[in-house]
């Protein structure tokens, strides 16, 4: 009779994979590369390596004040190699078709072998401070693409949805080779002027038939238009297209002619069914052709710089002032005191600048 077992026995064990698998041990290696020095990331961006190009553009977005030392270095190294695409700012009312579009309009222009960077402004919330970052969601086509780059980026709490760090953006899309940078923005309040500091040329979209057109007519916003595109103008909407053509167009004539001497367009398009993108592309080529030869693009430009250094120094005394510990601290007892009307908002805003 065999002799029982005793509970204590031990059984050999199942053996345990590894674990650590090899796309594990790849994204360790790519954390600690995170770390790597600003030549490299330099280099890498020259050689259009889009996966630096995106962690560059975190260094710049960061508020870290190491990230953004690097980010400055990079920029710094970067610029030499950038100013050498066409900057297409798009702008319209939430609905108007801004993603479709930009799908269609930038597979047009990887099929014409251009490279095409879009720069997306997310709208973020102003409760939980969240964005949702949908643009490579809505744009499945063009993301797929090995001559396009997405880069979505919250707006923050910067001017109008655009972005702050937006035109550091543009200049690294630019040293990693791309010809054509869109800028996406969020049809809300000041986007419109803001990224109309930052582009060539500005396309406003817009919709036939939805109440849209006296919108299209306010002075700020034409003045700013270099073209005028109405969107789904297709199936039925096509023949109010039409007419809000007609109106549009009668509604820049009034206006004088600009200082670039281009004569603002309206065009029609349906970026569902791609009609009309391809005269879109021809007219953009045309007003960057007309303005180089007359010299408007390149002081455009100048003007431009001018504008982001008035715009750096305000956005860095703005940050210096809510940094300072002393500020933090009396800035906290103002409210206090606003709270038990002890003290109005502009004699407390008059002590904590005397600070």
């Amino acid at each position: 009779m065999d002799k029982k077992q005793s509970a204590l026995h031990e059984k050999d064990g199942v053996s345990q994979p590894e674990t650590t698998s090899k796309t594990s041990a790849e994204r360790i290696k790519l954390n600690r590369a995170k770390q790597n020095s600003v030549a490299v990331f330099v280099s890498k961006i020259l050689e259009g390596n889009i996966t630096y190009l995106s962690r560059a553009i975190t260094l710049v977005e960061s508020t870290n004040t190491k990230h953004q030392e690097k980010a400055n270095e990079i920029l710094e190294r970067c610029l030499p190699y950038a100013n050498k695409s066409v900057r297409i700012g798009i702008t319209g009312v939430p609905g108007v078709g801004k993603s479709t579009f930009i799908e269609a309009f930038g597979k047009h222009l990887t099929s014409l072998n251009k490279k095409v960077a879009v720069l997306a402004v997310d709208p973020s919330s102003s409760v939980n401070k969240g964005s949702i970052l949908g643009d490579k969601t809505r744009m499945e086509q063009l993301v797929t693409d090995k001559n396009a780059f997405i880069r979505p980026s919250p707006s923050g709490t910067s001017l109008g949805g655009v972005a702050q760090k937006t035109r550091e953006s543009i200049i690294l899309c630019e040293a990693a080779g791309f010809d054509t940078v869109i800028i996406e923005t969020v049809g809300v309040g000041q986007s419109e002027t803001v990224v109309h500091s930052m582009v060539d040329f500005f396309l406003l979209l817009k919709l036939a038939g939805a109440g849209d057109e006296l919108q299209g007519i306010k002075r700020g916003i034409i003045e700013m238009a270099d073209a005028i595109v109405i969107n789904k103008a297709d199936g039925e909407n096509e023949k109010n297209a039409k007419i809000a053509k007609v109106e549009f167009n009668r509604a820049l004539h009034l206006y004088p002619l600009k200082e670039s001497k281009w004569q603002p367009k309206v065009l029609t398009a349906s970026a569902l069914k791609n009609i009309g993108i391809s005269e879109i592309e021809k007219m953009i080529s045309e007003y960057i052709l007309l303005t180089k030869e007359n010299n408007y693009f390149n002081s455009k430009r100048n003007e431009q710089n001018k504008y982001w250094l008035l715009s750096t120094i305000e956005q860095q005394l703005k940050d210096n002032f809510y940094q300072n510990p002393i500020i933090k601290k009396a800035l906290s007892a103002e409210i206090h005191n606003l709270e038990n009307g002890k003290t109005t908002p502009f004699n407390a805003a008059k002590k904590l600048l005397e600070l």
